[in-house]
């Protein structure tokens, strides 16, 4: 790798409870973003997000690290080594503390959506390159949405996509891929007593 170190994806989230959805998400941009590793961060706990129905952080861990199932995939709790609440915090400290990976912040077509509800978010463009999955229902919405309006002249072609690990940001991709149904909300109301 020379002077440089590995080519890793970052999907962070509460992962309450981790899915084949993010396992598939992360095996696509390992092949098609030509990663080494994608590093689930499991949040101690999401900003927007509300801690009702919310798991402890080791059973979510726990389960996460039984669904990724890929010894590429890594699942880490680090944002609470970092002291970290935010993404865009999360994001400058990671690359503090590994200055020679090449990272690429990995999300749904759902959260370019809320991306202007983020803090800094602008900034998060600017500090490491974006690949965007398909979800259902918010696909064409997220690509006419503020975000992708505001970095529309940095959108890379699909073509490029091998390379977004090498480029300065801000740069992001949308990737074309078969979306996946799962959904954690989903899950957890599935879970739910009848009654």
């Amino acid at each position: 790798m020379g002077e440089w170190g590995p080519r890793v994806g970052l999907l962070g989230g509460s992962f309450n409870p981790a899915h084949d959805g993010h396992r598939h998400i992360s095996r696509v941009a390992l092949d098609r973003l030509a990663l080494d590793e994608v590093w689930w961060m499991v949040s101690p706990q999401n900003p927007l997000k509300t801690a009702d129905g919310m798991a402890p952080l080791a059973e979510r861990m726990e389960a996460a690290r039984a669904v990724a199932d890929d010894p590429r995939l890594i699942v880490t709790d680090i944002e609470r080594d970092l002291g970290t609440v935010f993404t865009v915090d999360s994001v400058d400290a990671l690359k503090q503390r590994f200055r020679h990976h090449r990272f690429v912040w990995l999300i749904g077509a759902d959260i370019l959506i809320q991306m202007p509800r983020w803090r800094r978010w602008r900034r998060l463009f600017a500090s490491v390159p974006i690949a965007v999955f398909p979800r259902p229902t918010y696909s064409s919405r997220a690509l006419f949405g503020t975000a992708a309006r505001r970095f529309a002249g940095k959108r890379v072609r699909e073509s490029q996509a091998p390379m977004l690990a090498d480029m300065r940001p801000p740069a992001w991709v949308f990737l074309r891929t078969r979306p996946h149904g799962a959904s954690a909300t989903r899950i957890r109301e599935g879970r739910k007593p009848d009654g």
